[in-house]
């Protein structure tokens, strides 16, 4: 039996899996996904590649996350099961890309400039 390691990047969060066939067991930082997504539509967004490929509680997957905020954390997660999918199967791999699952999206927050309230807000302007 063998697992397959991957990762998955999204703003600053960085996910590291470990997939294995098995019952559907997913982990996230060794607690449940739904105590660690408490909100649905995260874990949405991390089982959506095992859902478009159909294979659904057949991979036991162990989620080390870190960095970044909870959305940024699901997506990252969704990157690397989808690259751990392509692994086990090259057949989903069109259907994944497809989708832009196995894009790195590249949006990164701007950083701030000096003379500037953040990276693009002005300070108020005084006429008198």
């Amino acid at each position: 039996m063998e697992i397959i390691n991957t990762i998955g990047r999204r703003k600053t969060s960085v996910a590291r899996i470990y997939m294995q066939p098995g019952k559907g067991e997913i982990s996230v930082n060794d607690r449940t996904i739904e105590t660690y997504f408490p909100f649905e539509l995260h874990q949405i967004i991390v089982k959506q590649p095992l859902a478009l490929v159909g294979v659904e509680g057949s991979y036991d997957i162990k989620i080390n996350l870190d960095g970044g905020g909870i959305t940024g954390q699901a997506e990252a997660a969704r990157m690397a099961i989808s690259r751990a999918l392509c692994e086990f199967d090259a057949e989903h791999r069109s259907a994944l890309k497809k989708e832009g699952f196995l894009t790195r999206d590249p949006r990164m927050v701007e950083r701030k400039k000096p003379g500037r309230r953040k990276a693009r807000r002005r300070f108020q302007f005084s006429k008198r």
